[in-house]
């Protein structure tokens, strides 16, 4: 049987249904619809006019439903069909305002939805559908390594709520002891009450969910085995947070709501929003933005997530069956939910780790260089004379120290994939800020300052009864601060592969060589000094000796540091060292 498609309207997150308009061989006109059961269910014809057709379709209904709540409780995915004739009048009413609107420039996804009400409505119920929508390879492992490394997992969909369940319990979203807050709100002050409710049945407090710093609790301690263990009245079960869609229209429009929302959802383990629309999932992404400071990932792969994905800090995409839309929106994409796991646990956490102790390097040998220029100016009140070539100082950033840093803040990392794989608690070191604080920071520049005034005094010491020139002092400093700043750094590279070697110990004879074709620039006042002072013993003695006084205290307190107070990455580090060494000395032994 041949049929002529007249018309159609798309789904959309409002309507939360799509329908056809189709006519029959016989000259007959019909809408077929298919949707959510909860914007379907509602537009069916109660009464037919005749009492038979009515108990008819009361029975069918009732069956409909008892179908859909066994498809959602296995996991399924649902749908509910419904048709109605359309009479000429009324076909011909729809036909004239779809025109319109699908060639109208303005409002035309209002003008089509309003046309697609004239049709969706009196249907006559069909039946539904269930379809087994498995979860990819990985899913549940990857969400169990996330929620081990401290990040808080919320699952924002579009299903039903027995069917988000019980995805939620394949995944390891939710476990069997898990206690669930459910809240289904048909209006703002039951909504209100139910969030009240539990969170005196809860002892929950204003704040329990929310640090010092406006951080969520539960994604920072890995003591906890919930954030609420402390907490009386909870025993050893942490809890869920199940709330449906309709609940959140009226919670996220009043701002005491969305608080008491907040305050419930920061102290759970587990939030699952359920029957949500794709504005729904950006308001409560933006509700986290707004009342903390953590940062927020969002990841999708339709067309409903893209709100979602744009309102987070970062986007991921994930490329399937269900278009691109979600990927072109994306900060990042992947082919697989699984992949995620690698992302975060792994690539966040060297990148975390490289821009920290770069963010630390940087100003450390900048300052280094600028402090130790300013010693020199006391000595010469505060004068315009200058004991380094202006050559020197543009080089000293462009070439003498660019590559190093270049080199070990692309390569440069402390684990191996596949420790951090294996342990998810190491992405924490990032929720504490090991990398990069401000108690870091002001130790890097006490560090900075002692090594300046090294560099500086050691050969003001050294030289001061000699008849030494500024300009070979000059070429002394340039040379011993480069030195001394890749040494630095090599003290605290991690990862030493060949390139590694040459940017760094390159970048010592590459200052060494420019040096000396600066010096062998007859204009330049500088001409022949490092000729003259380079077949000194004392020259290099003294660079010696400021390598060593200044990198003294540094190498002191890194080795008391890791002896007394060893962060779970060094101990990491120093498992991967012995799983390497113990099979080369079994191999070793006779």
């Amino acid at each position: 049987m041949r049929l002529d498609v007249i018309g159609l309207h798309e789904f959309d997150s409002v309507r939360k249904r799509m329908s056809v308009v189709v006519r029959f061989p016989n000259n007959r006109v019909k809408v077929l619809v298919k949707g959510a059961d909860n914007s379907m269910l509602s537009i069916l014809n109660s009464d037919t006019g005749n009492e038979v057709n009515n108990l008819l379709q009361s029975k069918i209904r009732e069956a409909t439903e008892s179908h859909l709540t066994n498809y959602s409780s296995q996991g399924l995915r649902t749908l509910v069909l419904g048709s109605r004739d359309l009479n000429e009048i009324e076909f011909k009413e729809w036909q004239e305002q779809y025109e319109e609107a699908s060639t109208s420039i303005h409002d035309r996804t209002a003008k089509l939805r309003q046309a697609a009400s004239l049709i969706e409505c009196d249907l006559t119920l069909l039946g539904a559908t269930g379809i087994e929508d498995k979860l990819q390879e990985g899913v549940p492992e990857a969400i169990e390594s996330l929620r081990q490394a401290g990040i808080k997992v919320w699952v924002l969909t579009g299903d039903k709520q027995e069917t988000a369940i019980s995805i939620g319990l394949s995944c390891r979203l939710l476990t069997q002891e898990m206690q669930q807050i459910i809240i289904n709100g048909t209006s703002e002050s039951e909504c209100s009450r139910l969030l009240s409710e539990a969170k005196e049945r809860f002892l929950i407090r204003s704040g329990d969910g929310v640090g010092r710093n406006g951080s969520m609790k539960g994604a920072y301690d890995p003591k906890m085995a919930h954030v609420n263990d402390d907490s009386p009245g909870f025993g050893a079960a942490p809890l869920a947070l199940i709330i449906d869609g309709t609940s959140l229209v009226y919670i996220l429009d009043k701002d005491l709501e969305s608080e008491l929302l907040f305050e419930l959802a920061t102290s759970c383990k587990v939030v699952l929003c359920c029957r949500v629309a794709p504005l729904q999932k950006a308001g409560i992404v933006d509700l986290i933005k707004s009342r903390t400071c953590d940062m927020t990932l969002a990841i999708g792969d339709g067309a409903n997530d893209v709100s979602m994905i744009q309102m987070a800090d970062v986007g991921v995409g994930i490329c399937g069956q269900e278009g691109r839309q979600a990927v072109m929106a994306s900060d990042f994409a992947m082919g697989q939910f699984r992949f995620l796991k690698r992302l975060l646990l792994v690539h966040g956490h060297w990148n975390y780790q490289r821009v920290g102790y770069l963010v630390l390097y940087n100003f450390y040998r900048n300052a280094v260089f600028v402090l130790m220029l300013f010693w020199y100016i006391l000595y010469t009140a505060y004068s315009a004379t200058s004991a380094l070539t202006d050559w020197s100082s543009v080089f000293y950033s462009l070439i003498y120290t660019s590559l190093p840093t270049i080199v070990v803040g692309i390569l440069d990392k402390d684990l191996s994939h596949k420790t951090l794989l294996h342990y998810p608690k190491l992405y924490q070191a990032g929720h504490r800020h090991e990398s990069y604080n401000f108690q870091l920071f002001w130790i890097t520049m006490l560090d900075t300052l002692w090594q300046s005034l090294v560099i500086f005094y050691v050969p003001y010491f050294t030289f001061s009864n000699t008849c030494i020139d500024i300009w070979s002092l000059g070429s002394l400093w340039t040379l011993a601060v480069v030195i001394l700043v890749n040494v630095h750094l090599a003290m605290d590279t991690r990862r030493w592969v060949f390139i590694t070697h040459v940017a760094i110990w390159g970048s010592i004879v590459i200052t060494f060589i420019s040096m000396v074709l600066i010096d062998s620039i007859p204009v330049f006042p500088n001409y022949g000094t490092i000729y003259n002072i380079g077949t000194s013993l004392t020259y290099w003695i003294t660079i010696l000796l400021i390598i060593i006084l200044g990198l003294l205290p540094r190498f002191l307190g890194k080795v008391i540091y890791q002896m007394l107070w060893p962060t779970d990455i060094q101990i990491a580090r120093e498992a991967e060292i012995l799983r390497k060494i113990i099979p080369k000395q079994r191999e070793m032994r006779p």
